[in-house]
């Protein structure tokens, strides 16, 4: 015959404790938004792309002037990427 404790039912135990906090850490990869949201883009995100200045500082440029310009050098070596970073070796 098995002895109840009466002062123990409501207490919380490390047993009892370790698989909520063990499942409270999977809550993060569950993901909370739904799909909907996340597939629309605005036109603000499909309209610019970043680019690389030879300074080496970043700026946003819209595509549609991307697409109107003049491709001067399409492949571009190693040594060359650097001497117009202004790095030669």
């Amino acid at each position: 015959m098995m002895k109840k404790k009466s002062g123990r039912k409501n207490q919380l135990s490390r047993r009892g404790f370790l698989p909520i906090f063990g499942g409270s850490l999977l809550l993060p990869f569950l993901g909370i938004s739904s799909p909907y949201n996340s597939s629309i883009k605005t036109q603000d995100e499909e309209e610019y792309q970043t680019l690389l200045k030879p300074d080496g500082t970043v700026v946003k440029v819209k595509i549609s002037t991307i697409k109107k310009s003049k491709i001067i050098k399409k492949d571009l070596s190693n040594r060359s990427f650097l001497k117009w970073l202004g790095k030669h070796q």
